[in-house]
Order: structure tokens, then sequence, then C-alpha cells
């Protein structure tokens, strides 16, 4: 009941639920006065709100990637003169979502999506960070969609700074499988400047970069 409470009450916080209530400390005042009325310890309603934030970020994310991805390859096929394929349709297997062939060489793009607009929470698995470090043609992309799934902004996340971030395995013992990163806006490169080299006419300025990353 708890929880329905939460999701029926349009709770503006709940969307960034995983950095705003981190701790029971921090719950917000209606999700105390739900607590309360259900009989539920602040600690027990922080439980049931990270299960729940979890499974709806879940939901979303599986959801809005798909659609980023589907956008990126039909934006990319109908804008510059090269082979592009979408291999995560396939398989997961190859570290990264969608290769573009270009002359003379291949781009592994690893595509991320959001719908938000100041924030950019990319989670990114160990298959994919390795994959980064023994491909020198792989490239993290963000999307951000509009409420109609359409991409309204592209950017590349430099590899240097995904390797500054990412855990360290601490002994042999234990490993990282994956991992949660938040981009900062400054850091992101606008359009997918792996492409720079390539001519193409009338290239939507999302890809070139002329269009920003909305803060």
């Amino acid at each position: 009941m708890f929880s329905a409470a939460i999701t029926s009450s349009s709770a503006v916080w709940f969307a960034n639920a995983d950095l705003l209530v981190r701790e029971p400390s921090e719950l917000p005042a209606d999700a105390l006065r739900a607590a309360e009325l259900l009989g539920l310890s602040a600690v027990e309603a922080h439980g049931e709100i990270a299960v729940l934030w979890g499974k709806v970020d879940l939901e979303h994310r599986q959801r809005i990637g798909a659609a980023g991805e589907i956008a990126l390859v039909e934006l990319l096929a109908k804008s510059i003169p090269a082979s592009v394929e979408h291999v995560a349709a396939v398989s997961d297997g190859y570290g990264y979502d969608i290769a573009v062939h270009t002359d003379p060489t291949a781009v592994h793009l690893e595509v991320k999506s959001t719908l938000r607009r100041g924030r950019l929470t990319v989670h990114l698995s160990r298959h994919e960070f390795d994959t980064m470090r023994r491909d020198a043609q792989w490239h993290l992309v963000a999307v951000r969609l509009t409420d109609e799934l359409r991409p309204a902004a592209i950017a590349t996340v430099p590899n240097e700074w995904i390797s500054a971030q990412a855990p360290a395995d601490r002994t042999s013992a234990g490993r990282w499988a994956s991992c949660q990163l938040e981009v900062p806006i400054e850091v992101l490169k606008p359009g997918i400047p792996a492409f720079a080299a390539v001519r193409y006419d009338d290239c939507p300025a999302i890809l070139t970069g002329a269009v920003g990353w909305p803060g």
C-alpha cells in the first residue's frame, strides 16, 4: 500500500530518489506522512522506496534505451555516407550498440539515452568498459530524447573521463560488474566527434555538435 501511495501521488522527487533519498533521514514529508499512516518506520519506508524506484528505473531505462538506439540508428542511416548496423538488436555481446562502417575504419557506438535535461546518468556494464579499453573505435554517445522519443541532443562522453571515474578492483577476489556514472554537462563533447573526418552534406546539427546539450 505504501508503494501504491507513492506512485499515485505523482511525487516530483521520486524520479531522482536515488540522489534525493539516500538515507531514511532524507525521506520527504509526504513519504513520512504515508509511512506513519500505514504504521511503517522511516527505515521500512526507505527500503520500500528503494525497491520501487529500482524497479521503475530499470523499466524506464530499458524503454528509453531501446528508443534511443533506434532513433540514433535511423538518424545516422539517413545522414552520413556509411553502413550503419544496429548490432545490439542481434546480440549484447559486442560491448557496444551500433557499428558505423566508414572509409577507412569502423566506429563503435555505445548509446545511453535520457529524457532529462540537466542530469545525465550512465549505467555502464563491465563488459562495455572492458570493450572501451581494448577497442580504440569505441565511443559512448549520449542521446537526449523528446517526450515523443525523437533525438533532441547528442553528445559524446570522453573515454578518458570514463576511465578516471570507473571503480577499481581492489583485490583478485572482488570484481565490479556494473557502475553508475553521473556525467557533468561540462564534460560532454557536443555531437559525435568521431565522425569529424567524414564528409557529408546537410548533416543534422545535433550530429555535428552545433546543438549543445541542455543544462
